[in-house]
């Protein structure tokens, strides 16, 4: 799915519960105009910067790295891990591109349990 159109169904999706997610109480939660954030919706505009997406995602209860990867960036400090060693986060990522999504959360519940 699109970013513009993603968003759009998620603040969609919770205002039918919550009437305080129009689209003008979202935008000013988020400091932008309100037809910049229908611009953003219907596609007419590219996703936001990386601030204005983290805030959309924290309003509309989304994950972060999901939606800047749906507005197709990448969180800063993402950026400054990758940038630590980029051969080989290239070689890892180019490595799991095939793998089934079991085999790489194995591989993520391996690094984070220290058993390697």
């Amino acid at each position: 799915m699109q970013f513009g159109p993603f968003i759009r169904q998620a603040r969609e999706s919770i205002h039918t519960k919550d009437k305080a997610f129009s689209l003008r109480q979202v935008a000013a939660r988020v400091g932008i105009e309100p037809a910049y954030l229908s611009k953003i919706e219907r596609g007419v505009f590219p996703p936001p910067s990386e601030d204005v997406i983290i805030k959309l995602a924290d309003t509309l209860k989304e994950d972060r790295d999901v939606l800047l990867a749906l507005g197709g960036k990448l969180s800063t400090d993402l950026q400054k891990i990758i940038m630590q060693r980029p051969r080989l986060f290239a070689d890892l990522l180019r490595q799991l591109k095939q793998a089934p999504d079991h085999a790489i959360l194995r591989v993520v519940r391996e690094v984070k349990d220290g058993h390697w």
